[in-house]
């Protein structure tokens, strides 16, 4: 690694997309932006998910925090995303067993479902406006997909999560008003929020606890060294650690071996006009948030004004699709043909970061520059968890964050330029058997 490390974190506008969550956001202070020389102990670059719950959980142990955002707080995947609660990974424990060995897949699964106990003790200690409802049901699309499920309650059950409900297919259609599924797995541990408000309030959790947020400050360069040096256009931060939580829009000049080891991936989403109280509750009876069980998955639920939001699709590489109607409303009424017509009040896309195993990428890149990224689609309950085990690693406690940490990080078939065609070629493989219920 050269000592002297140079990029521009990636920027395509300093406000919030436009979308549901931005129109409906809580209203807060802003932050500054970075225009001096400061000192700090930890300077994390982003201000997602990832970089705000490593912030809360160091601030509140009594660590001088510095967050970096090019854009807005939420700016990214956190305040862009489907506002799912999932719990566990991206690949089940029984994938995890099987690739990386008992031991680690004893450690990996006692920590899925801690993810989701940090958000919900969150939102009620800083009593946190976010619109958070309980309840997720993976919905089956074929008895292959059933059993899939059933074999997933009783891996969950053995690591403890034993609220969860076998849907038959009468069950599922009283839950939800649609035909597509022969039957589901309730997670009543899961749930749905409204994310940049969840984001939005964590900054300010920080904020109470002491922690200093620079918006619109855009990390130019990295020194590293004893302190490191962090460099803004207008400023610059001294850190006794650094923390690279940028995942998707982090760009891949500022750690070119973090970019090879990643890719990122667009995702898309609708929301609707609002429904009547009667039809929303027609619709998902009980306002859990659902998401199906292919492999390039549909998911969806409805928001606290009653509007179906509803994303799916995977665009390689993150370029944005010239319609985002064209790519979402054929899934949309696939699944609730009884919406066809509905007005669409919002169109938006963002980006995650997606790695070749699925699993997050957790690990050091010199002695005191640290990075979390590539939840691959699990990234709000993993961002979460992520911040609590990088702040018990500062502290001396290093066992749960080396548990990531010690997964063996591939990089992609073909390098960076061809991670996009050989992806896709897997996702369509892995597309047709969905289709054809093998």
């Amino acid at each position: 690694m050269d000592a002297h490390t140079r990029s521009i974190f990636a920027v395509d506008g300093l406000a919030h997309v436009e979308s549901y969550y931005a129109d409906t956001a809580n209203t807060v202070e802003p932050w500054p932006q970075l225009t001096e020389s400061i000192d700090c102990d930890v300077c994390i670059v982003g201000a997602g998910f990832t970089g705000l719950s490593s912030a809360l959980f160091l601030t509140e142990a009594g660590y001088d925090v510095v967050v970096l955002e090019a854009n807005r707080v939420g700016w990214g995947a956190s305040g862009r995303n489907g506002g799912q609660v999932v719990n566990s990974y991206s690949r089940d424990i029984d994938v995890i067993e099987e690739r990386y060995g008992t031991r680690t897949a004893d450690m990996l699964g006692s920590m899925m479902f801690e993810g989701a106990s940090i958000i919900r003790q969150r939102i009620e200690q800083y009593a946190i406006d976010c619109d958070y409802r309980p309840g997720c049901v993976f919905a089956a699309l074929s008895q292959r997909q059933l059993g899939k499920l059933r074999e997933q309650r009783l891996l969950w059950n053995r690591y403890g999560h034993t609220d969860l409900q076998l849907l038959d297919q009468q069950e599922i259609q009283q839950e939800i008003a649609t035909r597509r599924y022969v039957g589901g797995l309730l997670d009543r541990n899961g749930g749905h929020i409204h994310p940049l408000n969840l984001a939005l309030g964590e900054a300010e959790a920080i904020r109470h606890h002491g922690g200093r947020i620079f918006e619109h400050s855009i990390v130019t360069q990295i020194d590293h060294g004893n302190p490191a040096r962090v460099h803004t256009s207008k400023g610059q931060v001294r850190a006794r650690y650094v923390i690279l939580a940028g995942n998707a829009y982090l760009g891949h000049k500022l750690m070119p071996r973090l970019s090879r080891l990643s890719m990122p991936c667009g995702s898309q989403i609708v929301a609707t006009a609002p429904l009547e109280e009667q039809a929303a509750r027609e619709l998902i009876a009980n306002n859990y948030c659902v998401e199906d069980c292919n492999y390039l998955l549909d998911y969806f639920r409805l928001t606290a004004d009653n509007r179906l939001l509803y994303g799916g699709g995977v665009n390689y590489g993150g370029k944005n699709p010239l319609s985002i109607d064209a790519v979402i409303l054929p899934k949309l009424y696939r699944t609730f043909p009884q919406l066809k017509g509905i007005k669409i009040d919002y169109r938006w896309s963002g980006n995650f970061l997606l790695t070749l195993s699925r699993m997050p990428q957790f690990g050091r890149l010199e002695d005191n520059i640290y990075y979390m990224q590539g939840d691959s689609g699990h990234g709000v309950t993993l961002t979460h968890l992520g911040g609590k085990l990088i702040t018990e690693m500062l502290r001396g406690d290093a066992e749960r964050f080396d548990a990531f940490a010690s997964l063996p990080h591939m990089p992609f078939l073909g390098g960076r330029n061809f991670q996009v065609p050989f992806t896709a070629l897997g996702a369509a493989y892995y597309s047709l058997r969905d289709r054809l219920g093998v």
